[in-house]
């Protein structure tokens, strides 16, 4: 099994990444809070932890061998644990994941079912199901609130989060939201807060 892998990423879309390994090229599936910081790391060296697992239908003999990807082996094991909740999974896990780990724990901890549904795919029913199974496993990943945000990084994580939800709660879509956001980033301003980087967001889609 793969658990860690090092490259050049080569491009980022959506939520796959072609890293080029030797002679290889691998598509790596991240998460959304993952793919922020590796949008400033291409054609740089990086490692990944990974999860390995196969995709498809066994019963018809198609089985696709998938890696995920993960800035840290503690992100990795909280990612493991968010998938072992019922009817959450590999690829709602992934969706889900916005936010950093340390967000999601923490809400978790907190016993925010509200906050939890915020996160796309994830319901209130599946929300307390999340609390129920996880909320005495977190304490450790929700300690890492307040880290320092990775070097290169124009803004905070948990800015370019919340906007993101903001901007999914104005009726854009997925990829849309990705891409107004990526935009405003690429004019290097310093966005002190949310309506700060908005504000940015909305004079890009006016220009």
């Amino acid at each position: 099994m793969i658990t860690k892998i090092t490259g050049t990423p080569i491009t980022v879309s959506g939520d796959v990444l072609t890293l080029a390994v030797g002679a290889f090229e691998y598509e790596v599936l991240i998460p959304e809070f993952t793919r922020r910081h590796l949008q400033e790391q291409i054609g740089k060296e990086i490692s990944l932890h990974t999860i390995e697992y196969l995709e498809g239908n066994p019963m018809q003999g198609r089985m696709t061998p998938r890696l995920i990807g993960f800035l840290n082996g503690i992100e990795r094991e909280f990612f493991e644990l968010f998938c072992q909740v019922d009817g959450v999974g590999v690829k709602k896990a992934l969706r889900a994941m916005i936010r950093p780990v340390e967000e999601v724990a923490q809400l978790i901890e907190d016993q925010d079912a509200k906050g939890l549904t915020l996160l796309p795919g994830v319901g209130p029913a599946t929300a307390e199901r999340i609390i129920a199974k996880l909320r005495r496993k977190v304490p450790k990943f929700a300690l890492l609130v307040g880290r320092e945000t990775p070097a290169g990084a124009d803004v905070p994580r948990d800015v370019v989060s919340e906007a993101f939800e903001v901007l999914r709660a104005l009726g854009h879509s997925e990829p849309e939201s990705r891409r107004l956001l990526d935009d405003a980033m690429s004019r290097k301003k310093k966005h002190k807060d949310v309506e700060a980087l908005l504000q940015t967001v909305y004079e890009n889609r006016n220009s």
